[in-house]
């Protein structure tokens, strides 16, 4: 036996047979560097190490109640160290204002990923359920990690950031696969061959050929690699003619963007900015047709301010339409101060005109509001935006009409991560506008995650997506989620693109979740006939 050999028994055999803290420290770590599978790392070969040590963890559960609930506590572990690890960066929202936020900072970094891994412990706890003495196992444990992580992207309206199948989000030709099967596809794909190698420990009397398993799962990977690289070099990137993008990233502070003292100076910066030339064959803001700023641009309320709004309007040339995210106050007299507003986006032109409106429909829980907003106000606390009573939430998903451009599908922040909820039922868009305000994150993990997102976002419906955030990461994202301009994290710049045009409906988009059943049957009778042979 090689060395390499004796030193997988050896680690498998470790896990196994752990127990108590050992046991907890092994989850917790395997778990914590998975989260390196994720942007910007992108270090998915990782998982064939920690998603194998899940395998034998479980293996070592026992039988019974006991062995489900043994399995539990180990994905509680698991799960924490993943979500630790991976979701540190929303600590730095608190950050913002400390005084009033630092001493809830343990809350959001602790607490929330200890709630979050409540999600993989129920999954862990469902595959021991389920689970085989060979190598179907691999496929219990996709069939219910897969299940868990879609309760985690849809209850209590859902958090779906980082799921596993993010971690075949690049190689570019790699992810080329959620045209076909989305996200929650790549999740079930991703557990099950990052799974395999645990299989290399069984003996021949427990599982035949027990590298099968690793070797069906590197084939795999060789061909959706193909399958990539060949769906990338048919369709090249074309633009829509006559629309000529500019992307304006201010990197304004959070203490300046919520303040509205600081009006004057930001609208100054944010049209200075806009009209700034980006090389000698630019002339600024005249050579745009769309103009884009990031969400919640102002800090006053836009239709409220005319002296502001009429600034912007004559800075406006006449074939250029703004679209810029701002804070709506609901239809109230002028003279009745808002005590709650929608966070929206509005296109403008040059006479000032409000030409459409979005209004958000998937608020960011403690973001935009509390849950039981009432009674944790009552009580002293705050959502981070500090709006009473917290962001009234739009009331339908729609298109926006732009001039000179085709039917524009508006995201505002997080939106941009709820697969196969985005695009209304009826008329296809052309193209999707993501504005978001990363500034709450700083220079961290999270804003190449949230563009990781909204790339794959553009893969699976064959849409491209232009994305502006305020500190970055602002991008234009071809409907292959090629990269056609992107502007750094904390660079104040312009971004000057075509508008690359969209592809026909993918299978994704036009069956969304159907390939996904057809492999979760398929998975299930493997592992129902399996265990019924056992």
């Amino acid at each position: 036996m090689s060395v390499a050999a004796d030193a997988l028994h050896s680690t498998a055999r470790t896990t196994i047979l752990s127990w108590g803290w050992r046991r907890a420290a092994i989850a917790c770590g395997a778990g914590a560097l998975s989260a390196l599978a994720m942007a910007p790392f992108n270090a998915w070969p990782v998982l064939f190490l920690t998603f194998s040590v899940l395998v034998w963890l479980i293996d070592g559960a026992g039988h019974g109640r006991r062995g489900i609930i043994t399995a539990a506590i180990a994905g509680w572990w698991f799960g924490f160290g993943y979500f630790v690890a991976g979701l540190y960066w929303i600590g730095n929202a608190f950050l913002v204002d400390p005084e009033t936020f630092a001493p809830l900072m343990p809350l959001a970094v602790i607490g929330l990923p200890a709630l979050l891994a409540l999600f993989i412990a129920f999954g862990c706890a469902l595959a021991r359920l389920i689970w085989t003495t060979d190598w179907s196992r691999v496929l219990a444990l996709a069939l219910a990690l897969t299940a868990s992580e879609w309760l985690r992207g849809h209850i209590l309206s859902g958090f779906p950031w980082n799921l596993f199948g993010y971690a075949l989000a690049e190689p570019l030709a790699m992810a080329q696969i959620a045209s076909v099967i989305g996200i929650w596809g790549m999740t079930f794909a991703t557990i099950a061959v990052f799974a395999s190698p645990a299989i290399l420990i069984d003996d021949r009397n427990r599982t035949q050929r027990p590298w099968l398993p690793l070797a069906l799962s590197l084939a795999l990977l060789a061909a959706n690699a193909a399958y990539g690289a060949l769906r990338l070099d048919r369709n090249p990137t074309e633009f829509v003619d006559g629309v000529k993008l500019r992307l304006m990233q201010p990197n304004l502070q959070q203490d300046m963007k919520f303040n509205y003292a600081a009006k004057d100076a930001v609208v100054a910066k944010y049209l200075t900015l806009s009209d700034r030339a980006t090389g000698p064959q630019t002339s600024g803001v005249r050579d745009a047709t769309i103009l884009i700023w990031p969400e919640s641009a102002f800090p006053f309320f836009l239709t409220r301010e005319p002296a502001e709004l009429v600034k912007i309007a004559e800075f406006l040339p006449s074939h250029t339409t703004l679209l810029a995210g701002a804070v709506r106050a609901p239809n109230l007299s002028p003279a009745v101060r808002p005590t709650r507003a929608y966070n929206s986006i509005y296109a403008i032109n040059h006479d000032g005109d409000i030409l459409s409106v979005y209004d958000k429909l998937h608020l960011v829980p403690f973001g935009e509001y509390l849950p039981f907003q009432t009674m944790l106000e009552k009580l002293g606390f705050q959502q981070l935006t500090k709006m009473q009573g917290g962001f009234i939430a739009g009331s339908r998903r729609s298109l926006m009409t732009i001039p000179g451009a085709p039917p524009m599908l508006p995201l505002i922040c997080y939106e941009v991560a709820f697969s196969g909820q985005i695009v209304p039922d009826g008329a296809r868009p052309g193209w999707i506008v993501n504005l978001t305000n990363d500034g709450w994150f700083g220079i961290s993990t999270g804003p190449y995650q949230h563009l990781q997102q909204a790339r794959l976002r553009a893969i699976e419906e064959g849409l491209p997506i232009v994305r502006n955030a305020n500190t970055g990461i602002s991008a234009v994202i071809d409907p292959l989620g090629r990269d056609v301009g992107h502007l750094a994290l904390g660079q104040e710049a312009v971004l000057d693109s075509a508008l690359p045009t969209a592809l026909p409906p993918t299978i994704f988009s036009r069956w969304q979740h159907a390939p996904l059943a057809i492999m979760i049957v398929i998975a299930a009778l493997v592992v129902f006939v399996r265990r019924q042979r056992s």
